[in-house]
């Protein structure tokens, strides 16, 4: 009897490691295709290097040039779009330590593929401490080589993250009626994550959203940039009043952050209504990274920006109809807004934001989201949100 039951039970054990290698396998096949793609790219690239040196020819490694002169906006598409401009480095006596760090970087990746590993930003520098001469001086040199593969890449639809590269900070906070589809990291089986069932905390996005699924019924997704609104209107289950999703972007949101949004917002088809300060930074940083992109990340904004993303506040307008408090643009701002006006293509082309700029600058003032305590502490819960969300059609690009 007794080995009767032992028998069912290493049977029952063995059908439910089958089942969830059969749910794995979608997600592994996709996994191992976009690592072959990765290698492949790296393997070519090293190739035509190797092939080069051999025919007496010097070699070249070709990139995007990652600058806001580089890109196109149409309105259309929705993002920052490359350019033609392109960064060529060819081996010379002047070029050769980088053009070694980036052949030794590429290696690296190669090796976390084939190892199926990833390494941080920062793992990455210590790593070439045993490059001899080749190793990197400070970690902003890494980052930029680093930043370079993955713009070489980006062409053949390689990310940092296909690299296996990833960043030392976190993602961004997430409440409300949003179930995530995740994956036990030791088994491979598909978990349940619920975003209203954290307690006094929140869901913390992961530094990888691709194998992600979503569950929900919001309306919208109200992406915040300061940590304590979002706490306040978390802790307050604003999400249950409203039926939103939460997410705290922590200022400018990384690259985990847009791409969870993205995903999201595309997948269940539910719109993303930004809620941030009134200042340059605030617009022309975090706001216009979040919708279109930015210029130095021109070569993945397809994939890390939300196009449908509209600016819910706070506006310049909001600060005198809501008589806020306010602090004096400093010279930065100043300096900011201006090169807004005059060099952003995402501004150039919608005339509201710049008058909203312009409106700005003319009063000289900043106001932040946490100004509405000056009334109530729950004001923007009682009465702010509530006004602005009547009027969504109205809000900024």
């Amino acid at each position: 009897m007794a080995k009767k039951k032992k028998k069912a039970k290493a049977a029952k054990k063995t059908a439910a490691k089958k089942a969830v290698t059969k749910k794995q396998a979608p997600a592994k096949k996709r996994a191992a295709k976009k690592a072959d793609a990765t290698e492949s790219c790296i393997v070519d690239t090293a190739g035509g290097v190797h092939r080069a040196i051999k025919g007496g020819r010097k070699p070249e490694l070709k990139s995007p040039t990652r600058a806001l002169s580089n890109v196109r906006y149409d309105e259309r598409v929705g993002y920052f779009e490359l350019g033609r401009g392109r960064k060529i480095r060819t081996l010379t006596v002047n070029s050769v330590k980088t053009f070694a760090q980036t052949l030794k970087m590429m290696a690296l990746s190669k090796e976390l593929i084939e190892e199926d590993d990833s390494a941080t930003k920062r793992e990455a520098y210590y790593v070439s401490k045993n490059w001899a001469e080749a190793k990197f001086d400070d970690q902003t040199e890494s980052d930029t080589v680093m930043d370079d593969i993955e713009a070489m890449f980006s062409l053949e639809g390689v990310s940092r993250e296909q690299l296996r590269f990833r960043p030392e900070e976190h993602g961004g906070s997430v409440a409300g009626p949003l179930l995530v589809l995740d994956r036990d990291q030791r088994t491979g089986a598909r978990i349940t994550v619920d975003c209203t069932a954290q307690g006094s905390g929140t869901y913390g996005i992961p530094h990888s959203v691709e194998d992600l699924g979503f569950r929900t019924d919001a309306d919208f997704i109200l992406a915040i940039e300061t940590g304590g609104m979002f706490q306040r209107l978390h802790s307050h289950a604003y999400w249950d009043r409203a039926n939103c999703i939460l997410v705290g972007l922590g200022g400018v949101p990384t690259r985990a952050t847009r791409r969870f949004i993205r995903r999201l917002s595309d997948e269940k088809n539910i719109p993303v209504y930004a809620f941030v300060d009134c200042d340059p930074y605030g617009i022309s940083n975090i706001y216009r990274t979040l919708k279109v992109g930015s210029g130095n990340a021109a070569h993945i904004n397809q994939f890390f920006c939300v196009p449908r993303a509209r600016f819910l506040g706070v506006t310049p307008q909001d600060i005198i109809d809501y008589d806020l408090p306010t602090h004096p643009l400093k010279e930065v701002d100043i300096k900011r807004a201006k090169d807004a006006l005059k060099n952003d293509p995402f501004f150039k082309r919608h005339k509201r934001w710049s008058a909203a700029l312009e409106q700005l600058l003319a009063m000289g003032k900043r106001a932040e989201q946490q100004a509405f305590a000056k009334h109530t502490l729950n004001y923007v819960i009682d009465e702010y949100l509530p006004a602005k969300l009547r009027q969504a059609s109205k809000f900024l690009p």
